[in-house]
Formats: structure tokens, sequence, C-alpha cells
């Protein structure tokens, strides 16, 4: 199995790079030559799934300039330097200055490959990182991040800020779909370590067998087909933080092993003795009552102590009503641009009828709902009616829905919500009467 990722390999001898494109494809990995630093770099972009492997001596431009072209296009792209004897102290530098290893000539082909498995791995969580981040990044801005005007998501929102300047680990606990993950992502991006990875790690998905090999790494003949040695997701982590999402399905076993690491903040590899130190900071995540599994010994109690040094609930949307409309107009608008659509209208009397429901599936059925709606095909039989025509046409539609929204997160309270818009009064009146939104719609009928 090929495993994923593009070596770009950097060298003026032939012989050279003839050797290494063996060695890298009998390894199963995909590899590319160049004779010229000048010739590898347009391929190196942001988005590019690969790493860079160079000789430091070769004419024109040489590896130490190929390092920082590359790191000045993408500040994580691993590059690892390839170097004569005499060089050793400057890759040391060049170390320093954000090269992700070096290998010194001549080198034994295993050498060359372990380096590049790592690299590439490295690569790979950086990727899988920035697409995460970016996928957040329309429901959470730091703290934008977690949306709602509700005093439960406000309690959220300032329990993050605190925690977030100290390393304490943390346990969230809320029902499917309450934000779980997006809590754990806004308490590493406002931490110390946000320039760090964030390695999440679903503990229900991981298969049985390889679960201890997966967050602790293996060295050859550890067990049957482990032919070279691999890091595990806290090795990767390092530096940073693990999220253990689910970790109520985490075996009881591995629960011991767990602990281990979270006391010592150490782990050793299956099949090694030798100790591995990790500076990580814990969150995990449950949507069980932890506390009762461990009473009924299905969770042990000693590992839950030391996860939740602090403890964060994640309120249902059916705990925090008033922001239902607000999320709901926020998915409809994501949806539509993901699908290339106008901005839908979402009448008031629909808004209600949302904010009425209990949504146990909390906001990602929610977003389904929002997806549907985009799509026409809507709870009740409610039709969208995109907004199309002139730009004015489409900025009226969008100052309509903040509106709206404001006027359901403050439960229909006009000097709230004119407060909170920043407009007067009468221009509160005026805009409300000319979009056809009434107050009553919005109002909290709990009293």
């Amino acid at each position: 199995m090929t495993v994923p990722g593009t070596v770009l390999f950097v060298d003026d001898e032939e012989p050279l790079r003839i050797a290494a494109q063996q060695t890298l494809e009998l390894a199963n990995l995909d590899c590319a030559c160049f004779d010229r630093a000048a010739h590898v770099l347009p391929r190196i972009t942001t988005e590019f799934p690969g790493i860079l492997v160079t000789d430091i001596r070769m004419p024109g431009m040489d590896g130490t300039e190929l390092l920082r072209a590359a790191l000045q296009k993408d500040p994580e792209f691993p590059v690892i330097l390839v170097t004569g004897h005499g060089d050793l102290e400057l890759a040391v530098g060049m170390m320093r200055d954000g090269a992700y290893d070096f290998i010194e000539k001549p080198y034994a082909p295993e050498r060359l490959v372990d380096a590049v498995r790592r690299a590439l791995e490295m690569r790979r969580l950086t990727l899988e990182n920035r697409r995460l981040r970016s996928q957040v990044a329309p429901l959470i801005g730091a703290m934008d991040s977690l949306r709602g005007f509700s005093p439960e998501m406000e309690t959220v929102r300032r329990q993050i800020r605190t925690v977030a300047k100290s390393d304490a680990d943390v346990l969230i606990v809320g029902d499917t779909g309450t934000g779980k993950g997006l809590a754990a992502q806004a308490l590493h991006a406002a931490s110390k370590r946000a320039d760090r990875p964030f390695v999440s790690i679903n503990c229900a998905a991981l298969p049985a067998d390889l679960i201890e090999s997966e967050l602790f790494g293996h060295e050859p003949g550890a067990f049957a087909g482990a032919t070279r040695a691999r890091a595990g997701k806290f090795e990767h982590a390092r530096w940073g933080t693990v999220f253990l999402d689910e970790i109520d399905s985490l075996p009881l076993a591995l629960q011991a092993k767990l602990l281990h690491a979270v006391e010592t903040r150490s782990i050793s590899r299956l099949g090694s003795h030798d100790r591995i130190d990790l500076d990580v900071r814990f969150v995990a995540a449950s949507k069980s009552d932890l506390e009762a599994a461990a009473a009924q010994g299905l969770f042990r109690s000693d590992l839950l102590y030391r996860l939740n040094v602090v403890t964060l609930r994640m309120p249902s949307l059916a705990a925090r009503r008033q922001d239902i409309p607000m999320l709901f107009l926020t998915f409809v608008a994501q949806m539509a641009g993901r699908y290339g659509q106008p901005v839908p209208q979402v009448p008031g009397a629909v808004l209600d009828a949302i904010a009425a429901r209990d949504w146990p599936g909390n906001a990602r059925e929610l977003r389904n709902a929002a997806e549907r709606y985009v799509l026409g095909l809507p709870e009740g039989g409610e039709q969208a009616s995109p907004v199309v025509g002139t730009l004015a046409d489409r900025m009226a539609e969008h100052e309509r829905a903040l509106i709206a929204a404001s006027l359901a997160a403050n439960a229909g309270r006009l000097k709230d919500t004119y407060e909170a818009l920043g407009i007067s009064r009468k221009a509160l009146y005026e805009k409300m009467q000319r979009y056809g939104l009434d107050r009553e719609s919005f109002a909290d009928t709990d009293g």
C-alpha cells in the first residue's frame, strides 16, 4: 500500500537521485526527483501533501536557500536536509531555522525511509489540522466560534478563556451535537499551544486490535505485521493538545495505560521500554455520565479524577432556546454558500417554529435542517425564497437576517435589540416595518 504524500527529492548528482528514487519506491513511497532547487520550488504550496528532501551543496540555489524559500511559502512544510560530513554544523543551524531533520552522507536506505515516513506523517497531521480548523472557522472564530447570546453560552466562552491560560487537563461533557469538539478546538486556539498540533482522536472509531499502537506507537516486531517503527498519535501531539473524543468508549485495559500517560506525561511504544516524555495537554469529551460509569465499574474513577481537573458542560439547544434562530440563520447562510445559491429568506414564523422544537441532535441536527431548507426541502412544507437581483437586494436581505437573529437572541425585546445592533429605537422600528418583522414572532413564550 502506498503511503499518502509525495517526496520531492533534489540533488544535482544523477546517481544519488536514481538510488534515492529506487529506495523510496521500494518502500511504497511516491517520489519525484529534481536536479535543481529552482525546478522544485513551484511544487511547494500550503496545500501540497508531501515533503522536501534536498542536498545542501548544489549549483545555483543551494539547499539552505531552498529551505528558506519553502518555509516562506509554508512555515510548517517539512524539509529534510542531506548533508556532507563538513556540513553538520550548518545542518544543526538549519534545524533551528525550521528544517525538519537532516541525514548525513553516506546514509543507509533505512535511515532515509524512516525520516521520510515520519515527515510525511507530520505533514498529513498538519494538513488535517488545517482542514479541521477551516471547517470549524465558520462556526467559531476563537470565541466567535461558539455562537450564541444566551447566558449558558457566555458561561462556556468565559470558562474557555479562563482555562486556556493554564495547562490544566479538561473534561468536556454534553449531549451529541452540542459542540464538544468545537469547544476543544477553541480551548486549544486560545492557549499558548495554539501554534502546536491539535490531535483529535475518536476513541470509538479506533479498531480494537490497533488502538494501543495508534495511541502509543510501536517498534518493529512488536506484533505480527509490525515491520517498522511507528510513532503514535500521542507523540505527534507533543507540545500541543490531545483531544480524546468519546473517551467513555475506551476499553478498561487501555484506560489504565492512558492513566499512566496522563500521570507521568510519558509513554513507551509497544515493544520498547524506552520512555518518551510528553509535553501535551489532555482534553477529553464524553456524552455519557462518567461518574455513573465509574460507579458501575465501566470507567476508571482514578482516570476520571485525573482528567476532570476542569469540567466544561456544553448546554443542549433546548437549554439555550434563544440561540436557535441565530444558529439556524448562520447555518442557512453557510449552506447557501456551499451550494453557490443566494441566501434564502427565513420568515419570522419559520424561525419561531424552529425555536420551539427541542432538537435532540442539537447543532448537528439543526445544521441538517438548514441544509434541507436551502435545498427547498424544509420542515412542514415551507419553501425557501431565494434573494435574487441587485446588490442592494442582497444587502437588504443580509440586514434583515441580522435583525431577525438579534430579535430572536433577545426574545423580541426591542431595547436590548437596538442596543445590541448599535442603532436607534426609531431606526429599528423602521427596519422591522420595512422587512415585515413582528416582535411577537420572537417573543419568549416561556415567560
